[in-house]
């Protein structure tokens, strides 16, 4: 791993050195504030300081340009994932037109636009800033109550409904979701389709229902008995290393909290060293434990810790010696230890890998979802496809390798105007 320092007039100037020099896959580890020292350096403005990290594979790596893909049908996101491109299953158009010429498919596209636009009105009345540490309590699930229009909403007949059904079909596609829940979703609204219903009524049930699918978020909350436990699993690559000193650095920084390390990757040299940089970065300890019969051990260190991180190995799914490894991790700590098990996704793995990958981790343990790589793709149907598929509770999301900027408990109802074609 190469680490460096980066001086800037601004800390855009810091990064921009920072990525010229080690590329765009650099992880920005700190950003510090520095005054000008000496006397003439008293009416200097200050400079800034950017610690960077890159991976010698990732400076060596060649990238090339994932070729834009316009949806067929509707909204300005488009597919991209890191790897390689997922295949999506064309979608059988019907032979006749199914929306009637008083509702075509632009005034459908502008309902949906439409409606977006109201939720976030709602929201910004409603929702006052919250920080990171008080926001576990929030999002409940519920429908914001939205402005209603100026205009009568129009009931719609049994051919308008029908191209309301096919707008939302190709929508939820277009964004990745499972067809299979994309059709239980369809199914869910028969109830509803009615003479009387309006494009607004029905497009605010869809928002409401597959808000409460995502259900509540939940996160890492501490409490009186020491240390809490935190393991991070998952695949390699996916950012789990980057991910806990996320974590770390909110409660270190924001709730003013005791934070350890520990790290049992032992497979990869580059990721001891760069969970030390952040542990030397935020003043924390950090153990390395070779043998799973050593770990109670170093947890007894920190009994008047908050809070311990776990950093784990990752391994191919179909790493049996590895997954059993972790297996035994896991079922070793003693009883008198609080524990949690968050599993790290990237929202740009495919849906048959991710499936593939959870069947692997559900065999020997349950645990929380959490989705990196937010910033890298503009489909977010898998995480819908995830908690569905393994209803596990989602807790976080991450969008960049900023430390710490880059995390932030998942906000259901964003990411469903996203489902829904917002933005």
């Amino acid at each position: 791993m190469t680490i460096k320092k980066f001086i800037g007039k601004t800390k855009e100037e810091a990064i921009a050195a920072a990525k010229a020099e080690l590329g765009n896959q650099v992880v920005i580890m700190n950003i510090k504030e520095q005054k000008q020292g000496g006397f003439f350096g008293i009416f200097k403005a200050p400079m800034f300081e950017v610690t960077a990290a890159i991976e010698e594979a990732e400076q060596n790596r060649t990238f090339s340009p994932i070729p834009e893909k316009k949806p067929e049908t509707f909204g300005n996101h488009f597919s991209a994932v890191a790897d390689e491109a997922i295949d999506l299953q064309p979608i059988k158009q019907p032979e006749t037109p199914v929306v009637s010429p008083n509702v075509n498919e632009q005034d459908l596209k502008s309902a949906f636009r439409e409606i977006s636009e109201m939720v976030e009105k709602a929201e910004a009345v409603q929702k006052p800033f919250v920080p990171f540490s008080e926001m576990n309590q929030q999002n409940t699930g519920t429908l914001p109550v939205t402005t209603p229009r100026t205009s009568q909403p129009t009931s719609l007949n049994h051919k308008e409904q029908l191209g309301f059904l096919k707008m939302l079909y190709n929508i939820l596609m277009d964004n990745e979701v499972d067809e299979k829940y994309v059709n239980q979703i369809l199914d869910d609204l028969d109830n509803v389709l009615t003479s009387g219903s309006s494009l607004d009524y029905l497009i605010s049930n869809v928002y409401q229902k597959l808000v409460l699918k995502f259900g509540k978020p939940s996160v890492i909350t501490l409490s009186e008995k020491k240390p809490k436990i935190i393991f991070v699993i998952g695949p390699t690559g996916v950012g789990k290393t980057t991910t806990i000193a996320k974590i770390a650095s909110k409660f270190k920084i924001e709730q003013k909290k005791n934070v350890a390390f520990i790290t049992t990757d032992t497979y990869r040299i580059a990721a001891t060293d760069q969970l030390s940089v952040y542990a030397d970065i935020l003043s924390a300890p950090v153990s390395i434990v070779y043998d799973v019969e050593d770990f109670n051990n170093e947890v007894a260190k920190y009994s008047d810790m908050d809070l311990v991180l776990v950093d784990t190995a990752g391994f191919s799914h179909k790493n049996q010696v590895q997954k059993d490894d972790l297996k035994k991790l896991l079922a070793t700590v003693f009883d008198e230890y609080e524990k949690e098990i968050y599993l790290v996704l990237s929202a740009t793995t495919k849906y048959h890998d991710l499936k593939e990958i959870v069947d692997t981790y559900k065999t020997f343990t349950n645990f929380k979802l959490i989705f990196t790589k937010l910033d890298e793709t503009g489909a977010y149907g898998n995480i819908l496809n995830m908690k569905l598929y393994t209803n596990s509770d989602l807790s976080y999301v991450t969008t960049g390798q900023n430390v710490p900027d880059d995390i932030e408990i998942i906000d259901s109802q964003k990411i469903v105007k996203q489902l829904l074609g917002g933005q």
